[in-house]
C-alpha cells in the first residue's frame, strides 16, 4: 500500500465514522502524528516513520483517521480486514434497503361502482406489497367540469384505504387530470381502529 492514497470509510479513534479520503501507510504526509493502537489506547505523538515502524512490527497498517486534527490522528489497524468488514456492512445495509415502486391506477370521474371496487382492490394489493399508489383521474372533453366529482372519488378511495395507507399527496388538478398519491402506513402510523383490532386479536 506504499506511495498511495487510499479512499475508505473508517472509524476514528473514538469509534465514530468520520470521513472518506483517508491516507494509509506511506501515503500519510504529516511529519508527526498522534498514534492510537488497535484497542484505542493512545501511544502518544511521534514521527510518521516511528509510527510506521510500530505498525510494521505488529504486521498492521497505519491509517490516518483524523487528518484535520493537530497533529493528525493515526490508528494502527488491519486495513485489509477493515475493508473486508466494511464491504460486508455495506452489502448488508444495501440488502435491507427496500425499493419502493410507484404503481399507477387510472380511472374516469364517472367510474361506476363495480369498476371503482376493482381499482380499490388493486390499490389495496399494491399498498400491502409495500408500493406507493398514484391514482389519476383523467378528464376527456368537457368532463373537466366534474373536477369536484373526481376529488370525491379520490377522497373516497383514500378513506377506504386509511387503515393501510396515508395520503402522501392530496388530490391536485394537473392539466386534464387530477392526481393523488397514497403511501403504505408504517407500523408507527397505524390507525386507532387497526391498533384496536390487533389488541382484540391478542386477547
Amino acid at each position: 500500500m506504499a506511495d498511495a492514497i487510499r479512499f475508505l470509510h473508517l472509524y476514528d479513534w473514538r469509534g465514530d465514522t468520520i470521513s472518506k479520503d483517508l491516507r494509509v501507510n506511506e501515503g500519510i504526509r504529516a511529519r508527526e502524528v498522534r498514534v492510537v493502537d488497535t484497542n484505542g489506547v493512545q501511544l502518544g505523538i511521534m514521527s510518521v516513520r516511528e509510527a510506521l515502524n510500530i505498525a510494521a512490527e505488529r504486521g498492521l497498517d497505519l491509517v490516518e483517521v483524523a487528518p484535520n486534527a493537530r497533529p493528525p490522528v493515526c490508528r494502527i489497524m488491519d486495513y485489509g480486514k477493515h475493508r473486508y468488514e466494511q464491504s460486508k456492512r455495506d452489502k448488508a445495509a444495501k440488502k435491507k434497503q427496500k425499493i419502493v415502486n410507484v404503481k399507477e391506477i387510472r380511472m374516469s370521474p364517472k367510474i361506476d361502482e363495480h369498476d371503482f371496487e376493482v381499482k380499490l382492490r388493486a390499490a389495496d394489493r399494491f399498498l400491502k406489497s409495500g408500493d406507493k399508489v398514484k391514482v389519476a383521474v383523467r378528464f376527456r372533453g368537457r368532463e373537466i367540469v366534474h373536477a369536484d366529482l373526481a376529488k370525491t372519488k379520490l377522497d373516497n378511495l383514500a378513506a377506504q384505504l386509511k387503515d393501510i395507507a396515508i395520503v402522501e399527496r392530496p388530490p391536485k388538478l394537473e392539466g386534464r387530470q387530477m392526481i393523488a398519491v397514497l403511501a403504505p402506513r408504517s407500523d408507527g402510523q397505524k390507525t386507532e381502529k387497526k391498533k384496536a383490532e390487533e389488541v382484540d386479536l391478542e386477547n
